[in-house]
């Protein structure tokens, strides 16, 4: 009987500025981000983070335990960052 190999082809990433974030902070995509995991993805402070979740800035679940965010929400948020250029240049 012969195996199968499969041929995996590289493909673009899912959520590829959350991804980029995490490999260069050397952490790994997970189903579900804390509070506190997104705070070092970002490098600010939890209480930073709870100030986006409370204006609206960054969507949470509300999942059993505690408040969790999934990668698409965290690469909405990151999508939605991107500051409008300014006059002069900068």
């Amino acid at each position: 009987m012969q195996r199968r190999s499969q041929v995996t082809t590289p493909s673009s990433p899912r959520y590829a500025l959350l991804e980029e974030i995490l490999s260069l902070r050397n952490l790994h995509l997970q189903a579900t981000f804390s509070i506190r995991d997104v705070a070092t993805i970002f490098g600010v402070s939890p209480r930073a983070i709870q100030n986006r979740v409370a204006s609206g800035q960054l969507p949470v679940r509300d999942l059993p335990g505690r408040a969790k965010f999934l990668p698409q929400d965290l690469e909405e948020f990151l999508l939605a960052s991107k500051r409008p250029r300014l006059r002069g240049g900068l």
